[in-house]
């Protein structure tokens, strides 16, 4: 695949603008793959065409910032990526407003950063009040940009400091859904099912904690009224 990326870039170097955008992104998308650190530049250089010759077009400028945030996470440049994603998504929000697929998913993808960066309170309330009651009005429940919310929802729940029982039930809740809508629309062996599968039983495993830690806790006080 890097070959091919190469071998078009070289075909297409010297020519015009729009064909040699189009040779740019093939190479980047090809270096993403194996060798991020040198898809970056590939894909900063895109970005910066893109912007000279089709500002205009806010679809291939937002497009290519995607691509370039997505770069930074695969360098483990979290910051750098979540700041990239606000600003595209108050972008294509004031361009296409909240109800676009497009919104959506790139509201999806900053959830995504959000939850890594721990920012788990700012990821819970953009799905809650923005994100989802809409996803589930224009795309409908099965939709895969309204599960992935919902994944992403139960993940900044359950992975949040000061969880607690009713935390974790409210994560199981959300991730059985999840599960069940995922086997049905893409089949039990699709990746994202088997994601929300591992997903699930991880939220099974911390509720098993949590209540093991309620019974400790129950059990002590009972012991000091003992005492």
């Amino acid at each position: 695949m890097v070959a091919l990326g190469w071998a078009c870039w070289k075909t297409y170097a010297g020519q015009p603008e729009a064909v040699r955008c189009m040779a740019m992104v093939i190479l980047g998308t090809s270096l993403r793959e194996t060798r991020p650190d040198e898809a970056l530049p590939v894909v900063e250089a895109t970005l910066a065409l893109k912007l000279r010759y089709f500002s205009h077009n806010d679809d291939l400028v937002f497009d290519t910032q995607c691509t370039l945030a997505s770069c930074l996470d695969d360098l483990g440049r979290y910051g750098e990526a979540l700041a990239l994603k606000r600003e595209v998504f108050a972008k294509i929000v004031a361009s296409l407003g909240i109800s676009d697929a497009c919104t959506l998913m790139s509201g999806n993808n900053l959830v995504v950063s959000l939850n890594r960066m721990r920012l788990w309170e700012e990821a819970q309330t953009l799905v809650r009040d923005q994100l989802l009651p809409v996803a589930r009005r224009t795309l409908g429940p099965d939709h895969d940009v309204t599960l992935r919310l919902n994944h992403n929802l139960a993940e900044a729940i359950r992975t949040k400091p000061g969880f607690n029982r009713d935390d974790f039930l409210e994560a199981e809740t959300i991730m059985r859904d999840v599960v069940q809508r995922r086997r049905r629309v893409f089949g039990s062996a699709h990746p994202d099912t088997l994601l929300s599968e591992r997903t699930l039983s991880q939220v099974h495993a911390g509720l098993a904690v949590a209540y093991m830690s309620q019974a400790n806790e129950a059990g002590e006080e009972r012991a000091e009224e003992v005492d």
